[in-house]
């Protein structure tokens, strides 16, 4: 049986039976004589997103500065990268001509930019007005050095971002030897780290976006289909979702390497599909994992290793509790695994990496779920749990679903997969 587009429409509105046909009837997609492409029939899901204002970012800055102060920090230096665009909403590309914005523990947001760039600055400004510059043949970081003095700032602890990079931070430190140069994680991370209802519903709106495209792209799995196909039409779905991203596949014993491989594949009616993708809207992310078997009865080992990795998910969840290290979500997920025989620790056949990382803006950021992880679960804080089994020769199993902490405990962005043959609740 053949999964058309139609069949979709219906699928992608939540039929379980739908799921239920996917997964053991795919052998072809809709013939192109149809239709110019198979994602026309697809439709933006993000025409109404609310966007992060420019008050939040402002909320942002402030209690940056509250943390500054706490840990006697007396500016942070930001560079062209994500946590740039969290305090300021500026994007800037990170070439070799030094940008930088300074947020100090005291007063408005200043920029250093080179001059010929410095009115297209000004154009994204919204928090802010100060934009200091130099010329080619001039120093942008005695720009830098003078622009912390202009502040009052004399002596003490100058916060450096941890993207900042190092022809930056040396050449400002040999500008301002005067000045002691320390981590701005203790500002940076905890701002970033505990996301606000308008950011986890931007994560909201990313995951059902995946969601959608991995239920199509489900739909146009054929026999003899390669990685490169199936990532290319992934990626142009996503955007006929409204949303930038795409997503990575491996078939059969490719499946079991968690990143993919480098051998050629070619799906085959039996194959174990690993999908893994994710989106970014307004800025926010999402990562979805799901496993199925292409156009075939599942096996009694591929549907008892698939069963194993639910299992796993599902303890992984279930430790996920508000003031409980976030190491407890990797050592539960884990303990199911070693429990049947796999491992111990990262010893494949098992889970050959960390349960789960944290999510944001980056696709990976703080927050990981790893042994050794003693931060306390907090409300707003963002995660994967991913408990792979990678069995090296015969296939891999990864269900990938992103959380969130709330005052009650743990919330799934997207619900996990029933079965092996229903991927989606």
């Amino acid at each position: 049986m053949s999964l058309k587009r139609r069949d979709f429409i219906k699928l992608s509105a939540g039929s379980a039976a739908a799921g239920t046909v996917m997964l053991t009837g795919i052998s072809s997609c809709a013939s192109p004589k149809d239709s110019p492409s198979p994602t026309d029939e697809l439709k933006s899901m993000t025409d109404d997103i609310v966007p992060i204002t420019v008050k939040e970012r402002e909320a942002r800055i402030e209690k940056a500065q509250r943390l500054m102060a706490e840990n006697k920090i007396e500016a942070l230096l930001l560079d062209s990268g994500t946590s740039l665009k969290y305090f300021t909403g500026i994007s800037w590309w990170p070439s070799e001509r030094t940008m930088v914005a300074i947020i100090p523990a005291k007063g408005e947001v200043k920029y250093v930019s080179p001059a010929f760039e410095a009115d297209r600055l000004r154009q994204l400004i919204k928090i802010g007005k100060d934009v200091r510059t130099w010329e080619e043949h001039e120093s942008p970081y005695l720009q830098i050095a003078n622009t912390i003095k202009d502040l009052g700032i004399r002596n003490g602890n100058i916060g450096i971002e941890e993207r900042l990079r190092f022809f930056i931070f040396d050449g400002v430190r040999k500008e301002a030897t005067h000045l002691n140069y320390v981590s701005g994680d203790p500002v940076s991370v905890p701002c970033r780290l505990i996301k606000s209802a308008t950011e986890i519903a931007l994560m909201q709106r990313a995951t059902d976006i995946t969601i959608a495209s991995h239920k199509f792209m489900l739909s146009m799995l054929h026999e003899g289909m390669t990685p490169e196909e199936f990532s290319k039409l992934a990626e142009e779905s996503h955007a006929k979702l409204g949303a930038s991203g795409g997503t990575m596949v491996n078939f059969g014993e490719a499946s079991a390497y968690p990143h993919g491989s480098i051998e050629p594949q070619k799906l085959k009616k039996g194959d174990i599909v690993l999908m893994d993708g994710g989106c970014s809207v307004g800025g926010y992310s999402s990562d979805i994992s799901r496993t199925v078997v292409f156009s075939a009865e599942p096996t009694k080992r591929q549907r008892e290793i698939w069963d194993l990795e639910k299992k796993a998910q599902a303890a992984g969840f279930a430790a996920a509790k508000i003031g409980d290290p976030c190491e407890n979500v990797d050592i539960a997920a884990r303990k199911v695994l070693v429990d049947t025989g796999f491992g111990p620790g990262y010893k494949v056949p098992g889970l050959p990496h960390r349960t789960g990382h944290g999510i944001g803006m980056d696709g990976h950021e703080w927050g990981n779920m790893v042994l050794g992880n003693k931060l306390p679960l907090q409300a707003g804080m963002c995660f994967s749990i991913e408990p792979t089994i990678s069995i090296y020769g015969e296939f891999g199993v990864r269900l990938e679903d992103c959380a969130y902490i709330t005052e009650a405990g743990p919330k799934w962005f997207s619900e996990p997969s029933i079965s092996i043959d229903k991927p989606f609740a």
